[in-house]
């Protein structure tokens, strides 16, 4: 399948850009002119595999929570679904979303349910955004099952950025390490090399292992950087199949001080996720399978696949998740007290609270650990080569006196 954006108009008189999946630009075109559309322009998208990841038409969280946010608004002054997508696409700018919307509320007019509508975009739309709809539309409370996903939604969002926020300057530190090194490497210090080569001194050995290591990457430079990209192009290939992904899963649980945090931080979401779905009256198996997502784990997703299994052969579910071995003892007791006194949705919510807490902290100290870490790693690398190059200069300084 190609993707091909599209320019149609519509029968309304209204022109059109939209992205279509399809086997071929001429089977597109003839569907797209059986369901009324004049068909203007057709063009494949290139750099399909480069792009597919910032392409998927997938919302980022504040755009996402500010729509939602601004539906449960309307909602809740009383005003008709039709009318409330009406108000969201008049104040929506030109983009993919305005598209979508148009979309919706022309599925909407046509008889489909909200849910069935959004359901219709699920790289846009997440599943459990589909269902939390359903939910309250099946309830008949609409606002407040909205309400309750959008809290979720705040939590979560807040969590993801207290992440990039303790990543962000670790990985800033990294990139000027390296831009730096990278700058010593391949310019400064060859041009030393040609002075001392002048000069014709004897070098310490220290100095000479920095201009060996510089001019093996000078000299190895149209070698060493295609093999870097090819290897680099291999790995992005091989952790897009289905065992490299599983390896690479396992390894991030394996590692020290991060897998921890991660399996935590899984954990945090996986929790605060189900209390959400099973407080919009989604069957517990069910919401489960929702939720199983949110781990963004291929390990984590399999054992709790399993558990979800044994749940629907009659299993509590704390004595499920037990049997994955990837939920802590306190979980897991928090877990087995909520079914016992039919609080399940707020012990959930309670293990989410913790753990999110417990990630904050991790992060914190991962922060205070990470940074002078790297900045005394910077230094004396940085400084390392610095003072291996002007050993000579010393030397010859104090020849001359």
């Amino acid at each position: 399948m190609s993707t091909y954006r599209c320019k149609i108009g519509t029968s309304d008189g209204r022109v059109l850009e939209k992205e279509f999946e399809a086997e071929n630009r001429e089977d597109l075109q003839e569907n797209l002119e059986e369901q009324g559309f004049f068909v203007f322009k057709v063009r494949r998208v290139s750099l399909q595999w480069f792009t597919r990841g910032s392409a998927s038409g997938s919302l980022s969280g504040r755009r996402f929570l500010a729509l939602n946010q601004e539906m449960l608004v309307l909602i809740r002054s009383g005003l008709p679904i039709l009318q409330v997508l009406d108000t969201l696409v008049d104040r929506m700018e030109a983009g993919k979303l305005f598209n979508t919307l148009q979309d919706i509320r022309t599925d909407v007019k046509g008889g489909n349910s909200l849910s069935g509508a959004f359901g219709r975009f699920p790289k846009m739309f997440p599943q459990l955004y589909v269902a939390s709809l359903q939910a309250g539309e099946q309830s008949g409370d609409l606002p407040v099952t909205l309400a309750r996903y959008i809290e979720y939604q705040k939590r979560v969002e807040a969590i993801k950025a207290k992440v990039r926020s303790a990543t962000f300057y670790p990985a800033l530190l990294a990139v000027a390490v390296t831009v730096v090194l990278g700058f010593l490497l391949l310019y400064v210090i060859p041009s030393f090399t040609q002075v001392y080569a002048d000069a014709n001194v004897q070098l310490p050995l220290l100095t000479r292992m920095v201009i060996a290591l510089a001019n093996g990457l000078v000299t190895g430079l149209p070698i060493w950087v295609p093999t870097l990209l090819i290897s680099l192009f291999l790995l992005r290939v091989y952790i897009r199949t289905e065992g490299g992904a599983l390896l690479v899963d396992r390894i991030k649980l394996q590692l020290p001080f991060f897998g921890p945090l991660l399996n935590e931080y899984a954990l945090s979401t996986f929790c605060r996720t189900f209390a959400t779905t099973l407080a919009s009256g989604i069957p517990i198996v069910q919401a489960m399978q929702m939720s199983r997502g949110t781990l963004n784990n291929r390990i984590l997703e399999r054992g709790l696949a399993g558990a979800i299994n044994r749940i629907q052969e009659g299993a509590r579910i704390s004595e499920a998740l037990e049997q994955t071995g990837n939920f802590p003892v306190i979980a897991l007791r928090m877990i087995g007290v909520g079914e016992t006194s039919g609080s399940l949705v707020d012990m959930l919510a309670d293990v989410s609270e913790y753990y999110e807490d417990e990630v904050e902290r991790r992060l914190d100290r991962l922060t205070t650990m990470v940074e002078p870490l790297m900045m005394m790693t910077m230094g004396l690398l940085i400084g390392g080569i610095v003072v291996a190059m002007y050993i000579p200069i010393f030397q010859l300084a104090g020849t001359v006196q």
